[in-house]
């Protein structure tokens, strides 16, 4: 496999991982749609364009990007998208203010003390910068994604706020995969630690909340889990939210 399609498979009928730099974003063909689930960083575009071509498609032929939360990390596509396709993007009204605006997100902690304490995040937040990570466009989202709805191809809004103010999983209820964005992840950027977890104080708003959020989560029975950073967790909602409150928040 070479190099502009190793970062590409598919995890579950119809939903394709795209990882690059330990950030994963989602294709996903349901229902007749096609979803970008959250858009990664800006060098996840060679993947995305492959992802497209293996099942006959284009950027243009993409229906919505649907954001879990604003991250910088999260948007790196989107200006390209909207500015060169006017694909759409959507994400929940208390997020729509940091979609534009990627950068000047809520956190708990220092950040710059976590790479002394936590070396093995180093290599992981290099591969970030190096795959575009500084001078992300924002773009003026639609904030019109609530918790409950079903939004596009069968994608269900859960709430998960805590990571930021509006944070939103989706579940894709036929299949049972929850995308959990960075709610639930299971691998941190700011410690390098792996397996289920919330992110660390260094870039969440509030891990209390996160961590309670976490029900909703649970309430969906999910078998499959899709975190925006780190490897898929085909376990079980229910035993990856208990380990995430084993290890709490950093």
């Amino acid at each position: 496999m070479d190099a502009e399609t190793s970062g590409v498979r598919e995890v579950a009928s119809g939903v394709y991982l795209l990882e690059r730099a330990h950030v994963n974003c989602y294709l996903v063909a349901s229902e007749g749609s096609l979803v970008l689930v959250d858009a990664g960083l800006p060098r996840t575009w060679p993947l995305l364009r492959s992802a497209l071509r293996a099942i006959g498609a284009g950027p243009a032929d993409i229906d919505a990007i649907v954001l879990t939360h604003g991250h910088f990390d999260h948007v790196g596509m989107c200006d390209r998208l909207w500015t060169e396709f006017h694909r759409p993007v959507r994400v929940t009204e208390e997020d729509r203010e940091l979609v534009r605006h990627p950068y000047r997100y809520a956190h708990e902690n220092i950040r710059w003390g976590y790479p002394f304490r936590y070396p093995r995040s180093i290599p992981v937040l290099a591969g970030m910068v190096g795959a575009g990570a500084i001078g992300i466009k924002g773009v003026d989202a639609r904030g019109d994604i609530r918790p409950g709805d079903e939004i596009i191809g069968g994608l269900v809004a859960v709430p998960s706020a805590g990571h930021t103010a509006g944070h939103c999983g989706f579940l894709l209820e036929k299949s049972g995969v929850l995308f959990a964005g960075d709610a639930l992840v299971t691998l941190d950027p700011y410690t390098g630690q792996t397996g289920p977890q919330i992110v660390a104080g260094a870039a969440t708003a509030d891990s209390g909340r996160a961590l309670a959020g976490l029900d909703a989560y649970a309430a969906t029975g999910a078998r499959l889990v899709l975190p925006g950073h780190g490897a898929p967790f085909d376990g079980g909602i229910d035993l990856a939210v208990r380990a995430a409150r084993e290890v709490g928040a950093h």
